[in-house]
């Protein structure tokens, strides 16, 4: 069957992808939408450590079921459904305390797998979730937006807490988005003002530009100049993960999503002077996607204004090109697969 590969660095091709039936405990799905996600275009990048080539992307699924293996009763042919894109080993010490999403040995469609950018793909029926009323590009848009879930899960907001986002893209928007519906007051932060009406839109009271004001200046903007409770960190870079732990207000709460390309020097002094709570997030768990599609269904997220453009599956390579060349620009990419 198609498919699309990146074989090598800022290199795409379709190809011919076996196809094959489900077993025990499987379902066949129908790929109709996938969603380009920033691990995807690192391995576009070249820049991704995790991945070998060739690589099959996509693991931001929209899709119908086609068949089902013996065993399967929690879905029925035609309905619509969403993949949960991890694996988790059972044994490891985060699957001992129920924390799969942190699975030491996960493997993530699309990195340490082929992913699902083709016309079918075979999945544990256990790995995913029906939603019939939600449209296939809605549930191509709900893995980021579980991700952006599980770091205001872990942020353990109250509310009328500041919580402060840096970065927005899909996982930063989704923060924005779940951090306000606990009642949060968010503050958006990003270096580009074209996010600024899709940060507002997902429930941001302000949005600050990092790149054209003093950071330091919006702390002291915050709750009487106390700064920010809690701040997300979902960019990534050197400068964003000091910046967090710089303006969060004292016994206040930093949780990192983004992944640093590099080692950061840390000013650590500030950990214990202001007590911090310092968490990582990684991936989500089947709750966080139960409450995204919850909250989508209730139409809390503005998914029309998430949506960049769409490309047809001969044309996902000039996507990757083109996200490549304006990141900015672009808060998600959906390729239509049929």
């Amino acid at each position: 069957m198609k498919a699309l590969a990146i074989t090598s660095a800022r290199q795409t091709e379709i190809c011919h992808a076996e196809e094959r039936e489900p077993g025990v405990g499987e379902v066949k799905i129908r790929i109709v939408r996938v969603g380009l996600c920033g691990s995807d275009l690192n391995t576009y990048r070249g820049l991704n450590p995790l991945v070998s080539y060739p690589r099959i992307p996509g693991h931001e699924i929209g899709g119908e079921i086609l068949s089902v293996g013996e065993g399967v009763t929690n879905c029925s042919l035609g309905d619509r459904v969403v993949v949960i894109p991890y694996t988790e080993c059972g044994e490891c010490a985060a699957c001992k305390a129920g924390r799969f999403n942190a699975c030491e040995h996960n493997e993530t469609m699309g990195v340490q797998r082929d992913g699902a950018m083709s016309l079918s793909f075979v999945a544990p029926a256990r790995k995913i979730l029906v939603c019939n009323d939600l449209s296939f590009d809605q549930l191509a848009l709900v893995e980021p937006l579980a991700v952006g879930m599980r770091v205001a899960r872990r942020a353990d907001i109250t509310v009328g807490e500041y919580v402060a986002v840096f970065g927005c893209g899909v996982i930063g928007l989704g923060a924005i988005a779940a951090a306000a519906a606990m009642g949060a007051r968010v503050i958006a932060i990003d270096v580009d003002n074209r996010k600024r009406e899709i940060a507002q839109a997902c429930g941001a009271e302000r949005f600050f530009n990092s790149k054209e004001e003093d950071i330091s200046k919006l702390a002291k903007s915050i709750d009487d100049g106390r700064g920010p409770s809690v701040v997300f960190e979902a960019v990534g870079a050197d400068e964003t993960y000091r910046e967090a732990i710089s303006i969060v207000g004292f016994a206040g709460r930093v949780i990192y999503v983004g992944y640093a390309k590099n080692p950061i020097t840390f000013n650590t002094s500030l950990f214990v002077k202001k007590e911090l709570d310092i968490r990582g997030s990684r991936n989500a768990t089947a709750r966080d996607f139960s409450a995204v599609l919850s909250l989508m269904e209730q139409g809390r997220y503005p998914t029309e204004k998430l949506i960049t453009a769409h490309y047809p599956l001969e044309k996902a390579g000039q996507a990757f090109e083109d996200w490549a060349n304006d990141p900015g620009g672009v808060t998600k990419f959906l390729i239509d697969i049929q």
